[in-house]
């Protein structure tokens, strides 16, 4: 055996250093989350600006005396405003007003006439689904205040509804007067019914067609196969078009104003006009700021509500 020749002159050697340790599970997993954060980050930056600092800012605003004229400064009430709202019976009228329009309008009548519109328009001809979808859509797309101006025509005491019940023969009445309130949930329908026409027009055709022609082979009518295969099929569908509808319904401002400004009297004060009323026309910026937080309270209810349903699998 011959030996190892020795090291030549200058030829230092040294031992291998320590390797770096492999990443973790955790440190590639939040490495991970930082990269898909990456993109979306500019949108966060701005709903952080123009939608959490202002929620903020009026949260604290609704903690205190805030005016609009007559007042040097404000200070700080706590839940004065509060307290003061739900003893105003005006809130508590214009609070029932919001639930009775909300549900009449949104919960029944456009997630209801939506539904009936998408089944009928699945099985119409092409020419009467496109007479159809035009006329709805162009109520839905009209804006707001036209919208309300239409429908004001249409129920004030000369209008076209007692116009045409003068030529059957039957009894008119000032509509915005006896009825403020069904008017105005009336108006929301028929402006608002085409966003769930298309909302369940797209849920109706991912049902396949295996299944309704299977169960109408087997005897099922029209309701029951409504009732049990097209209704649970779509319920994600019907879970997300009722949380919307909710969220818009409760915002209507421009409609009411329009039709009947909140009256006669209050009687059809839903709380976006309630809330009008008290910062801007009674300078009560503090009051009607509290008054907002607690219908945004509202809508977050609503819509925890639809999104623990959205969440149940068919």
């Amino acid at each position: 055996m011959t030996a190892a020749p020795p090291a030549g002159p200058g030829i230092v050697k040294t031992a291998p250093g320590p390797t770096a340790p492999p990443p973790t599970p955790k440190s590639r997993s939040l490495r991970r989350a930082l990269t898909r954060a990456l993109p979306v980050s500019p949108a966060v930056v701005l709903l952080v600006l123009f939608l959490a600092g202002p929620i903020a800012y009026c949260t604290y605003i609704a903690f205190t005396d805030l005016q609009l004229t007559g007042q040097a400064e404000s200070s700080f009430v706590g839940f004065d405003n509060f307290r003061e709202a739900f003893q105003d019976a005006a809130f508590l009228n214009a609070v029932w007003l919001t639930l009775v329009f909300t549900v009449l309008s949104s919960l029944i009548g456009q997630n209801t006439l939506g539904l009936a519109l998408a089944s009928l328009m699945q099985r119409a001809s092409k020419p009467v689904r496109t007479l159809t979808g035009g006329i709805v859509i162009t109520a839905w797309v009209l804006p707001e205040v036209v919208a309300g101006f239409l429908l004001y025509a249409f129920f004030r005491r000369e209008g076209t509804l007692n116009a045409i019940l003068d030529w059957l023969h039957l009894p008119s009445q000032n509509w915005l007067f006896t009825l403020p309130i069904l008017a105005v949930s009336f108006a929301n329908v028929w402006r608002g019914t085409a966003f769930s026409m298309l909302v369940y027009s797209a849920a109706l055709n991912e049902i396949p067609k295996e299944i309704t022609e299977a169960a109408e082979v087997d005897g099922a009518g029209g309701w029951r196969r409504m009732w049990h295969i097209t209704l649970p099929m779509i319920r994600r569908s019907i879970g997300t078009n009722l949380m919307l509808n909710t969220l818009q319904t409760l915002s209507v401002f421009g409609l009411i104003w329009v039709m009947t400004r909140g009256g006669p009297g209050n009687r059809s004060q839903t709380l976006p006009l309630f809330m009008y009323e008290q910062a801007f026309q009674k300078s009560m910026i503090g009051y009607g700021t509290a008054v907002a937080l607690l219908l945004l309270l509202v809508g977050s209810l609503f819509s925890l509500v639809y999104m623990r349903l959205l969440r149940t699998e068919v």
